[in-house]
């Protein structure tokens, strides 16, 4: 009777066999058959209550069907690894036949291009580089400058402030401050690196952008010098017959104040939206250096003379591209970025 009972498990456990078609469903069956507390187990527990002429026989049976339940279990099983594991190639078979995909190669974003490529002119002409922190004091970034204690730019809606007196640079004019203290002239410098303003983001205007700004020290300085190399740096980063002109300007920390405009890059001086008709863009802010900087920085304004001028990367840039909305320079989309370089 009992032995009819193992030979009806044998064959439950072949049925149900049959109906295993994954990892998962082999795993429970062999819990079901072999575990702890699994169908086999429940029989051992019968073997007490038979006769003792009749253990021997049932055990020789439990045991002969138990290593059949194992050996089938592991014959299933691994023919279930084997089937995933062909179907997991077979989905990552690569097709010989199909066109090789093109490999991207890293480059330099387009503004990290143009400091380098002004930076480099500015080098021929004589300047060094120079770079000084992003969060800057107010002392550099606008007392040494000249900048009075109500001017507009130093409110807290103009200005990003982290803590009373220390703040985002609003402009590369931080440099000139504490090289001039640090440095006897002659001094010719350009002072490349991001800015921060806090101002509404939009196609013309942005929280962050980027500045370059030349500073030149020294005795016998002349407006004149001033005209000569924003001209010379104008040629050489566009082309040679671009028309120059300046018109007079104001900056806190020069005097005279001049601006510099270059003939506009799409209408060529003819008139069109961009330059408003004019024929004019208007690209670089320059001067003398203002007799109280030098003051305020320890150099004697009655030995020596300087100029100083600033551009802003980006506008530059939207000038020589004609790109019409600042934000794309900081959404780092490659269908705007690849436009621009060569792979």
């Amino acid at each position: 009777m009992v032995c009819q009972a193992m030979k009806q498990l044998q064959q439950e456990f072949e049925h149900e066999l049959l109906a295993c078609h994954t990892r998962k469903d082999i795993e429970a069956l062999s819990v079901r058959y072999l575990g702890k507390k699994g169908l086999l187990q429940e029989h051992v527990k019968k073997l007490k209550l038979l006769p003792p002429d009749e253990r021997p026989a049932f055990g020789a049976l439990m045991n002969e069907i138990k290593t059949y339940i194992q050996e089938k279990i592991q014959q299933v099983k691994k023919s279930i690894v084997e089937q995933e594991r062909a179907i997991a190639l077979e989905a990552e078979a690569i097709d010989v036949t199909l066109p090789g995909r093109r490999s991207w190669l890293g480059g330099k974003h387009l503004i990290s291009e143009t400091i380098e490529d002004i930076s480099r002119i500015c080098k021929d002409l004589g300047f060094s580089v120079q770079v000084a922190p992003l969060i800057d004091t107010e002392y550099y970034n606008f007392e040494v400058l000249n900048f009075p204690p109500d001017h507009p730019a130093k409110d807290m809606q103009d200005t990003f402030y982290i803590e009373q007196g220390i703040l985002l640079r609003t402009h590369t004019s931080t440099v000139q401050g504490r090289f001039m203290e640090q440095t006897s002239p002659p001094i010719r410098i350009v002072c490349p690196g991001r800015v921060f303003r806090n101002e509404e983001v939009s196609s013309r205007s942005h929280v962050f952008f980027h500045q370059i700004e030349g500073l030149y020290v020294d005795r016998d300085v002349s407006l004149q010098d001033l005209m000569w190399v924003v001209s010379e740096f104008i040629h050489r980063f566009f082309w040679p017959e671009l028309k120059v002109r300046f018109r007079p300007s104001y900056f806190p920390f020069v005097e005279p104040g001049v601006e510099g405009d270059i003939e506009c890059l799409l209408c060529r001086g003819a008139g069109c939206s961009v330059c408003k008709y004019s024929g004019w863009l208007e690209f670089i802010g320059a001067g003398m250096v203002h007799p109280q900087v030098l003051r305020n920085v320890g150099i004697d304004p009655e030995k020596y003379q300087g100029y100083a001028w600033g551009l802003g990367v980006e506008r530059t840039l939207m000038l020589r591209y004609g790109i019409h909305d600042l934000r794309l320079f900081s959404e780092n989309d490659l269908r705007f970025l690849t436009q621009f370089r060569h792979f």
